[in-house]
């Protein structure tokens, strides 16, 4: 309780010095450090591990109880049939193995066990990045005092928007995923925690607020001197045009008359000879269309030829081997018809 009335006059006797002195109110904020734990991915996956040991060191813990337990059952049945030697000597091995579960569940479980050694090791270097990145934001945003509200100081009411937790959480997942992202995305979250830091921060939002009006001031005085540039060039060319529309207008009007029975007598010669190059062309056209036609009945003629004298060729070598078999076969069957020459001794 002292030290929670010593944090307490700490922060009044600031805030009246600030006051004092003209100054603005003292800034606090505050972190949960469980709940920030509970939202870093590589807390809770080793933590699951660590659980997984921990179950085992319990299993381990109770098959020995386990054992114990029987053991204490075996010596009450078997009392009265054993020597005071004997007895002494499994109440000796009872007090060992208790001894040694005693010893194991201290070394596992224990003020300095492994289960507490090993979450320290496994809480202090996610602890050590949330220091980092709060003491970040203290410096971005101007706080004075940031507070846990999960250690031992207890805090009875905490507006949340003093609550730096999830800000705490997204600085440490976009430095977890910074090796994963492109430059588009790592200058979108550079611009995005930009504005974060404005939010919070008057001096700068106001200082910003003003970079933001000067560079859309110059960028109107560009573009209304683009747009004034551009209307005058655009005047310039449109007199131009006007001009010379104007000296155009005048050197028809002058040779209009002079030159309509000549355009009239050029039109018509132009137009007989435009006649007469079709009529040429067509010629030549219907000629090439009449020689390519004769040629391909000439080349169709000539296959028709070919294919022709081969079939008449085809048929004659047909007859021709038709009439040497019948020829074979005439002159087998008339040697086998000869009678043969009777025997004089006969």
């Amino acid at each position: 309780m002292k030290r929670h009335f010593l944090v307490l006059i700490l922060i009044l006797t600031v805030s009246i010095s600030s006051h004092g002195q003209g100054a603005k109110g003292v800034r606090i904020g505050y972190i949960d450090m469980e709940y920030i734990l509970q939202n870093v991915p590589d807390y809770l996956e080793a933590k699951n591990q660590l659980e997984l040991k921990a179950q085992k060191w319990k299993t381990e813990m109770e098959a020995k109880k386990n054992e114990i337990n029987k053991q204490k059952d075996n010596l009450k049945t078997e009392r009265a049939l054993l020597t005071k030697e004997l007895l002494a000597e499994r109440e000796e091995e009872i007090a060992f193995l208790e001894t040694e579960l005693s010893d194991y569940q201290q070394k596992k479980f224990g003020p300095t066990g492994e289960l507490v050694v090993q979450k320290a090791v496994l809480v202090k270097p996610i602890q050590d990045q949330v220091f980092t990145v709060v003491q970040d934001l203290a410096e971005t945003k101007k706080y004075d005092f940031v507070f846990d509200k999960s250690s031992d100081m207890t805090m009875i009411f905490s507006a949340k928007r003093f609550d730096m937790s999830d800000l705490v959480i997204r600085k440490l997942s976009r430095a977890a995923n910074r090796d994963k992202k492109s430059k588009k995305e790592l200058k979108e979250e550079e611009i995005q925690e930009y504005k974060e830091s404005l939010e919070d921060n008057p001096t700068m939002l106001e200082r910003q607020k003003k970079l933001d009006e000067r560079k859309a001031a110059r960028e109107k005085q560009v573009a209304d001197r683009k747009a004034a540039a551009d209307a005058k060039r655009a005047e310039m060319a449109e007199k131009r045009q006007q001009t010379q529309d104007q000296k155009t207008a005048k050197k028809t009007d002058g040779t209009a008359e002079k030159g309509t029975d000549g355009d009239n007598e050029k039109t018509d010669a132009t137009a007989a000879k435009t006649q007469k190059q079709a009529a040429v062309r067509d010629s030549i056209a219907t000629n090439r269309e009449a020689a390519r036609q004769a040629a391909a009945d000439a080349k169709a003629k000539t296959m028709e030829e070919r294919k022709k004298a081969l079939e008449e060729k085809k048929a004659k070598a047909q007859a021709d081997r038709e009439a040497a078999k019948k020829a074979r076969e005439a002159k087998t069957t008339k040697k086998d018809s000869v009678p043969s020459t009777p025997n004089n001794n006969d």
